[in-house]
């Protein structure tokens, strides 16, 4: 078995594309049930934690030497990002603020009434759209371009299923693994998901 998961890693790490997909395919369901027997039945939390931990192993797959199964590694991963998501849960309900406090929100507000956005919001948005690209383009597969295709692009699904030669359902699979990953980067990167792309 482990010469299988030595097997699989090597393809991952020569970049085959069917690798992935069965790496994701292979060890989600796994992961989801690992990580949803550690987070009180937060089926949410477990799905972003296995969602979490698979996008760090690609990252991490060199680390890998086949000493202890991949699963087992996996799991101690998963262990991590459930610690480091529980840390994160609690630093933002620390940093929660009423809108009135919010001076972000408020610019964003006048903005608005304006009809017009202040130059600092303009700035903020080129920012952040640079900021965005660069994301995209560290996700693992073609999760970078899924996202791209379907928000910066705004392709239809059925288009982004040509293009990966796969079924519009397996489109869709992919498109919402891809939103999970994005937001798995953009938390590892210390940004609130919700104020970077509100």
């Amino acid at each position: 078995m482990r010469q299988d998961d030595r097997a699989l890693v090597a393809r991952l790490l020569a970049g085959d594309e069917n690798a992935l997909r069965s790496f994701f395919d292979g060890y989600f369901d796994r992961l989801y049930r690992f990580a949803l027997s550690r987070t009180a039945g937060r089926a949410d939390v477990a799905e972003e934690a296995a969602q979490r931990t698979l996008c760090r192993a690609v990252r991490a797959l060199a680390q890998y030497r086949g000493e202890a199964a991949l699963f087992t590694w996996l799991a101690q991963i998963c262990r991590n990002e459930l610690a480091d998501m529980g840390e994160i849960e609690r630093r933002r309900g620390e940093r929660e603020e009423s809108f009135d406090a919010s001076e972000r929100a408020r610019r964003r507000a006048e903005a608005v009434a304006a009809d017009e956005p202040a130059l600092e919001e303009r700035a903020h948005r080129r920012d952040a759209a640079a900021e965005l690209r660069r994301i995209l383009h560290e996700l693992p597969g073609r999760y970078g371009d899924i996202l791209e295709w379907k928000y910066l692009e705004d392709w239809s699904v059925e288009r982004i299923a040509a293009e990966l030669g796969s079924t519009l359902e397996a489109a869709q699979s992919a498109l919402a693994r891809a939103r999970i990953a994005l937001r798995s980067a953009f938390e590892a990167h210390g940004y609130n998901w919700h104020e970077f792309l509100p």
